[in-house]
Parts: C-alpha cells; sequence; structure tokens
C-alpha cells in the first residue's frame, strides 16, 4: 500500500507517537488532518508538514460535538483513507487508592472516545468502498500491569472492540482494522498521568526515558498499516517478552505481574511513589 494522495486523520496528533506518525505519512505524501486539545501545538506540528494539512482540534469526549467534527473533516478532501485513534491518557496509581471517578475518565478518553469516533466515521468509509482504522493500543491491553488498573480496562477493551469490528467490516466492506501495541515510547506519557485523585503526575519514569524513539514507533506503524497488518506489538525486551508470554504461557505472565505488582504496590502503600 503507498500512502501518497491518501487522507490521514491522526488524535492526540499534538506530540509524541501522533506527531512522529503525522510526519512519517506526510513523508509519504499523506494529507493528514491534526487533531488534539491544543490548537498551537498542532499548528507546530503543521508547520513541520510539507503535504496539505487541516489543523482540526476538539476534545475527543465533547460527544456532541463529534458529528460536526466528522463532517469538516471529510469536506476537507472528500474522504478519510484512514483514521488513527492515537489520542489517550495513562494511569499511576494503585487501584485501592483512585477513586472510581478517575477509572471512568480514563476510560472515557481511551476507550469510549475513540469508539464514539469510529461509529460516526464507519459509515462514511463504507461508502466508499474502503477505509483503514488504527487503535493505539498498548502493551497493557494486552497484560495487566500494575498502577494502570483503568488505563489497561481502557486498553483490553480498544482491542476488544476493534477485533469485533474487523471481523464485521474487513471481509463484506474492505475496511482494514489494525491494533496498535507499543511498550515504552520516548513520550510524556507518564508526566501526564492521572494520579489518584485525578492529577496530572509530573514526571516520567526510567521505562520511558530509555524507551523507543516515537519516530521509530512510527516507522513500525506505518509498515503495518501499509501491509494490512492486524495486530503489532511494539516494544521490547521484557516488555516484548511479557506481552509474548500473555498469549502462549499465560500463567507464567501472570507469576511475573504478579512479583512486579506486590513489589510496586508495597512501595506505593509506603508512600514512595517513584
Amino acid at each position: 500500500m503507498t500512502f501518497d494522495g491518501k487522507i490521514v486523520w491522526i488524535t492526540g496528533a499534538s506530540s509524541g507517537i501522533g506527531e512522529a506518525l503525522a510526519k512519517a505519512f506526510a513523508a509519504q505524501g499523506a494529507h493528514i488532518i491534526l487533531s488534539g486539545r491544543r490548537t498551537d501545538a498542532l499548528e507546530q506540528v503543521a508547520a513541520g508538514i510539507a503535504t496539505d494539512t487541516l489543523v482540526l482540534p476538539f476534545e475527543t469526549t465533547d460527544y456532541e460535538a463529534l458529528p460536526v467534527k466528522v463532517e469538516q473533516a471529510r469536506n476537507w478532501k472528500g474522504q478519510i483513507d484512514i483514521l488513527v485513534n492515537n489520542a489517550g491518557i495513562s494511569q499511576r496509581s494503585l487501584a485501592l487508592d483512585t477513586h472510581p471517578e478517575i477509572h471512568s475518565t480514563i476510560i472515557n478518553v481511551d476507550l469510549l472516545a475513540p469508539i464514539w469516533l469510529t461509529q460516526l466515521l464507519l459509515p462514511h468509509m463504507i461508502a466508499a468502498g474502503s477505509g483503514h482504522i488504527v487503535g493505539i493500543s498498548s502493551v497493557a491491553g494486552r497484560v495487566g500491569v500494575p498502577l494502570r488498573t483503568a488505563y489497561c480496562a481502557a486498553k483490553h477493551g480498544l482491542i476488544g472492540y476493534m477485533d469485533a469490528l474487523r471481523a464485521e467490516v474487513e471481509k463484506l466492506h474492505n475496511i482494514h482494522v489494525t491494533n496498535i501495541l507499543p511498550g515504552s515510547i520516548r513520550t510524556n506519557v507518564s508526566r501526564n498521568a492521572l494520579t489518584r485523585g485525578g492529577e496530572r503526575r509530573g514526571k516520567s519514569d526510567a521505562a520511558i526515558d530509555n524507551g523507543m524513539e516515537p519516530d521509530e514507533c512510527a516507522r513500525q506503524i506505518l509498515d503495518a498499516v501499509a501491509n494490512n497488518v492486524t495486530e503489532l506489538i511494539i516494544a521490547e525486551g521484557m516488555e516484548q517478552q511479557i506481552a509474548l508470554l500473555r498469549q502462549s504461557e499465560p500463567e507464567q505472565a501472570f507469576a511475573m505481574t504478579a512479583a512486579m505488582g506486590a513489589q510496586i504496590a508495597e512501595k506505593y502503600e509506603a508512600g514512595d511513589d517513584d
């Protein structure tokens, strides 16, 4: 598959994986719709792209506004070839300490918002006879990771939705569906993660700081989309190992996460969240 002339809509496009994807798709000739909450940051990304861009800011959980945004996106070039549901927020708190409202917030952003946008755009892709929907899930969408109960719930749910959607639309309507499961990518995901009270964490993790560069992550995602890959784990070392074990040797994966979780929970319950 070539991306030259394709219309690609990316949410969470102002930084991190989303920004890297926008630049990577554009480098292969795609025209890019950049969405996120921060207009100034989106405009900065657009300034670095040589192909046509549409800056379309919105809050992904503003469901009443979404139909208008979908029409604005479609009217720009007449269609959307590829939708990348990338916007999201992570978590760093024990389930024991986390108010259910925080779970609701994260699940709303990470699961319900991409479902809403996909559901609104899907009929137009079917009418066009083709399309590709990409969901940026996580290794935490395959493995239960400590301090991320809400995040894991949302990312597991996104994979389930995408798999079920693929079963319905791939063969009948020529709509391809790809799940992406990144591990630690060098972004602000940890700094922006919600704590038990709903505040931004404000600091990163060593695993994230030493993680894969967003540009390399984007390169692998483009390869997956070009080849209609259904699911791709983008992780290294222990993260890759445990994601694969969850599929082949689940009890071993559960034992590993239980041991890790006990250590982390003990530290957090003692007041040490570093």
